[in-house]
């Protein structure tokens, strides 16, 4: 690619140096990438944290929160009915690190980590003849990426791409983390009563932020991106500076690289503040959960318009990405994968994913494969798991397969089943050690997703909740079809018990 830039890249340029970012590797190329090495593609793999399948036009959303994936979806296999692992962070990003459903890794709770036996059962492990890069903004994955650390070539620490971070608490640290972070935060942090062990220390260090993020505050209006209050970041930066870091690297590479946004809190750049703010977007009120957390529709409406107006920043991005290798010419030989750990929750009273429900927003999310040479575009309507992404990257770039993986090599790459049992997990307050004695569960084969809840307080029922749903006639599952008579529900019921007797019995 030349190393001139016309008109239109050099205006779109100055735009980003207007407030201190120099974009080189996505606005130009002033190095050829590395030559591939060999005939085995390139595998890289980006996810949006808590992005959910409902909320994409390509999927019959009415807002067109993509404009950039919707055009770029025309080149891609785009799968319909995709399902995470799990509805948070942890048990979702561990399904798509190892190929294992959450019963199998159980990586259950926040901050949790695999079992040992699946330290060497990962998807870098697997790319062990590619470069291995990892990146994330997100705290929960780095634990897992520590946990496979040995599998990883160049495993990227947070806080490199960040404009402030704490990222150095963890390295310093290592053997005293979690009492380094709390002494950290008492002593420099000011808590909602402005109150702070150190009082001058804490203005100092707040002092130093305020320094830091002076230039990027007026391009967001609701507040610069963040993960915990203080580490701030702008996905731009990020993905410029893999970007680079791409074009060094040797090639075949394999690189996972997971981001936070759409992820809370929902702090869109000023270019699409306001976008959605009138559209009168219709959705139905939903009657409120037992698991309710009390948050009325039009709260929900409200924090749903902030969402989707942050999902514009990241398509944006996404978009400059993708143009970035393609102009590269790293595209031809890269099999470029789109997806997210979990999605979000916007009903019955209900904001976010750590819910023990597991309505389809929660666990539909986006799947997108480009092929390397494909220019067609392809449509995937069967049921497909996060846990099928592993063996389906070995098989396309000629892999060995895992003999520990819980998923399938997808369509079109294999055929699909046509009765194939989709599993999806939530078990947080669940012992990684003991059987499942406290958890939700979901199940789908074909039309039908039933979901059983069991373990909670909450729940008037000792015996359980059970939910039957037909999702392709009752698709916002308002109509459960759940009864002791029902005979599909009873044979799914079936299934599903089954199979959590197999998974506990190593367990009990």
């Amino acid at each position: 690619m030349s190393n001139r830039l016309n008109r239109r890249d050099f205006l779109r340029l100055a735009s980003y140096l207007s407030f201190g970012l120099a974009l080189p590797p996505l606005a130009k190329t002033l190095n050829p990438p590395q030559p591939l090495q060999g005939n085995k593609k390139n595998v890289i793999i980006l996810v949006f944290d808590a992005f959910s399948a409902f909320h994409l036009p390509i999927y019959g959303y009415s807002r067109n929160t993509t404009p950039n994936i919707s055009r770029l979806a025309e080149r891609a296999i785009v799968y319909h009915n995709h399902y995470a692992g799990a509805n948070f962070t942890t048990t979702g990003t561990a399904s798509l690190l190892t190929g294992a459903l959450p019963w199998s890794h159980r990586a259950f709770q926040q901050y949790g980590e695999v079992q040992e036996s699946f330290v060497n059962k990962n998807i870098f492990k697997a790319f062990e003849d590619y470069h291995r890069l990892a990146y994330s903004h997100n705290p929960l994955v780095n634990v897992l990426f520590h946990q496979f650390i040995r599998d990883l070539d160049d495993y990227i620490p947070a806080e490199r791409f960040m404009l402030t971070s704490e990222g150095f608490i963890p390295s310093l640290f290592a053997r005293d983390e979690d009492i380094a972070t709390v002494g950290w935060t008492r002593a420099m942090k000011k808590d909602e009563e402005g109150s702070a062990y150190s009082l001058f220390l804490s203005e100092l260090y707040k002092s130093y932020q305020d320094h830091r993020i002076a230039a990027y505050k007026p391009f967001f209006p609701s507040g610069l991106p963040s993960v915990e209050p203080g580490n701030y970041f702008l996905l731009e930066q990020a993905m410029d500076r893999i970007a680079d870091q791409l074009e060094r690297t040797s090639q075949p590479f394999f690189g996972y690289f997971h981001f936070m946004p759409p992820h809370a809190p929902c702090t869109t750049h000023r270019d699409f503040e306001g976008s959605f703010r009138n559209d009168h977007l219709k959705t139905d009120p939903k009657p409120e959960d037992i698991f309710t957390q009390n948050r009325s529709w039009e709260l929900l409406l409200r924090q749903r318009l902030s969402y989707d107006e942050y999902i514009l920043y990241l398509d944006r991005e996404f978009g400059r990405f993708f143009d970035f290798l393609e102009t590269s010419g790293l595209l031809k030989d890269t099999w470029v994968v789109l997806t997210s750990d979990h999605g979000e929750l916007f009903e019955r009273g209900i904001r976010g994913h750590i819910t023990p429900v597991l309505y389809q927003p929660v666990v539909r999310v986006p799947l997108l494969i480009f092929e390397p040479g494909r220019e067609q575009g392809a449509n995937i309507y069967s049921s497909t798991s996060a846990a099928d992404l592993l063996p389906t990257l070995l098989h396309v770039t000629g892999g060995k397969p895992a003999d520990w993986t819980d998923g399938a090599v997808l369509p079109p790459f294999a055929d699909a089943a046509q009765s194939r049992n989709i599993y999806a997990m939530h078990a947080m307050k669940n012992d990684p050690r003991a059987p499942l004695v406290h958890a939700s569960v979901m199940l789908v084969q074909g039309q039908y997703k039933l979901m059983y809840i069991f373990g909670y307080k909450e729940l008037p029922d000792q015996a359980g909740r059970f939910e039957l749903y037909d999702i392709e006639s009752d698709p916002g599952e308002l109509m459960n079809l759940y009864t002791k008579q029902n005979k599909t529900g009873a044979a799914l019921l079936e299934q599903l018990r089954e199979k959590l007797e197999e998974v506990n019995q190593p367990y009990r």
